[in-house]
């Protein structure tokens, strides 16, 4: 379970960093807060960011109930590739959205394994109770 910890740990390192990046924008653009909007390039870290906190609203649970029913070193595994995901979607994001699906992927896809396995161990550990 280190390893599931060191890895929630970066991922919200890696939210604290993309938070810093919108606020270096919102100053870069002079985007005075709490406007959202107003210059394309922050609303793009903006975005980002906002993606980001809606992805670890699943990523996070599944991470650690995943780690307890099924392997934690698969689901840090699986949330190393969702960081490396996170970095590329900032980056691809901020240069062009259109540009983001690569990124995206390695975001959901981890989390979805991850869900599905952890719907898989419960009903498997509910059948085999019965």
């Amino acid at each position: 379970m280190h390893y599931v910890a060191i890895v929630t740990v970066v991922a919200l390192l890696q939210f604290l960093y993309f938070g810093v990046l919108v606020g270096k924008a919102r100053a870069q653009y002079g985007i005075a807060a709490p406007a959202v909007s107003g210059n394309e390039i922050f609303e793009r870290y903006f975005r980002v960011q906002m993606n980001t906190l809606e992805q670890l609203l699943m990523f996070l649970p599944s991470l650690w109930i995943f780690a307890h029913y099924a392997n934690p070193l698969w689901a840090a595994s699986l949330g190393v590739v969702f960081v490396i995901g996170r970095a590329i979607y900032c980056r691809s994001y901020a240069r062009d959205p259109k540009n983001r699906s690569l990124g995206f992927a390695l975001t959901a896809l981890p989390t979805l394994i991850m869900m599905a396995g952890i719907l898989w161990q419960a009903i498997r550990t509910l059948m085999a109770a019965q």
